[in-house]
């Protein structure tokens, strides 16, 4: 029976870390039987390994193995890519091609990145997962597939779901055994092991002494964070193997080719679609420039109604600050020229009082008329923001207020005012 140990040296796996260990012990437990397994863990872990150790070991070693990085396929050529095309279903489709699930009927795919997946070919996962069966693209002749499935992720699929990235059936039927694999931060015994194997290979490959690290440089190597992991470890043990004529290494030299917050040579990451944060900007853009309309439309009516009743001047005496924030005015520019006494026109026969007193209710409904309207437009544009937050959330009310920085209790407030 293989064990552990026998696991590690096979797949030449280093460490001794007892969260190590107890993943590899499930990676056994579960390899012979069919159930899918989703393997966890941060970019740089080595998740990798865990499939293969899977498919060694179960009756589907003779099958076909093959491994996809979803998050290196584009999105509208993935499901080709999985599933297949016929011939002329898309631009360049010249000839019918097998996908992954047809070319490694039993045997196993290792599906890394799974996070990345469209919704589209989700569904299509989903449904080979509960019976096998699956389309090729152009095509409406069901296939069946009889494949194992493994599948790696570096993202937390809880959060995935809950932003409706991630369908949640499908999530249940990848993860019917979990397997994480620690950070190699938290594998601080590991990490002089790992660096040790590296330096030992590069020197044999670049035929050259091998490296020899000091107490000092030996803690510094512990003690780092290593966000990028087993990879990251590699990267500069064969950095320094090449670089350092001095095959005895400190800390002082060490610390050189670390990144620090000052110096760090790592890429930056350049999101390729618009993420929530740029839709809670816009949000607040759009909210602060009607609730601004709101606020000048009620200063207008309000300095309308005064000049009708009070006259020009004293209007323009008690209401600088209103005037100048509605019309731009300062000190510089020429003082604004209100009439004393609004001009009106009379018919010939017509009575003069009366006039002014129809012709002030038809300014003052005016007014009121124009307000209503714009009110009208904002309570508008809130209902379709709510109505656009909801579908979005799939009608999850606390996330939906979450994302419109509103309270559960005003959003509940506010779809039942509206009856939306």
């Amino acid at each position: 029976m293989d064990t552990v140990q026998s696991i590690k040296q096979r797949f030449e796996i280093i460490g001794n870390d007892p969260k190590l260990n107890r993943a590899i012990e499930k990676a056994i437990q579960v390899a012979p039987t069919d159930i899918s397994v989703l393997v966890a863990g941060e970019s740089g872990v080595g998740k990798e390994s865990i499939p293969k150790i899977i498919h060694s070991l179960s009756h589907r070693k003779h099958g076909k193995y093959i491994a996809v990085n979803c998050g290196a396929i584009p999105e509208g050529t993935i499901d080709s890519e999985l599933f297949g095309h016929e011939k002329g279903a898309f631009t360049g489709a010249t000839s019918t091609r097998e996908g992954y699930f047809e070319v490694a009927n039993g045997g196993t795919i290792f599906l890394d990145e799974v996070g990345e997946l469209p919704l589209t070919t989700q569904v299509r996962l989903l449904r080979v997962l509960e019976n096998g069966e699956f389309l090729k693209v152009g095509s409406s002749l069901v296939q069946k597939t009889n494949v194992r499935i493994v599948a790696a992720t570096n993202v937390n699929l809880f959060k995935a779901i809950e932003k409706g990235k991630f369908r949640e059936d499908l999530y249940y039927r990848l993860s019917t055994v979990d397997i994480v694999l620690p950070p190699l931060r938290e594998r601080k015994e590991d990490i002089h092991l790992l660096f040790r194997k590296f330096v030992a290979d590069f020197a044999n490959k670049y035929k050259m002494p091998p490296l020899r690290l000091d107490e000092s440089a030996i803690l510094l190597l512990q003690k780092f964070r290593w966000s990028g992991n087993i990879r990251q470890l590699r990267n500069v043990a064969e950095q320094i193997s090449v670089l350092e004529t001095n095959r005895d290494i400190n800390a002082a030299t060490l610390q050189s080719y670390l990144p620090t917050e000052d110096n760090n040579t790592l890429p930056s990451v350049i999101k390729d679609k618009k993420g929530d944060s740029d839709f809670n900007t816009e949000r607040e853009i759009l909210y602060k420039v009607l609730f601004d309309m709101k606020s000048d439309l009620h200063d207008l009516k309000k300095l309308t109604l005064e000049l009708m009743q009070n006259g020009s001047s004293k209007v323009q005496e008690t209401n600088k600050s209103l005037i100048k924030k509605i019309y731009g005015s300062d000190d510089q520019e020429s003082e604004i020229d209100f009439e004393e006494e609004p001009r009106t026109q009379f018919l010939p026969n017509s009575n003069r009082e009366d006039d002014y007193e129809e012709q002030d209710s038809s300014n003052y409904l005016l007014a009121e008329t124009i307000e209503e309207e714009e009110i009208l437009r904002l309570e508008q544009k809130e209902i379709e923001m709510i109505k656009k937050s909801l579908e979005k959330n799939k009608g999850k009310r606390k996330a939906a207020a979450d994302e419109l920085g509103i309270s559960e209790r005003t959003l509940y407030r506010k779809i039942k005012q509206f009856d939306l």
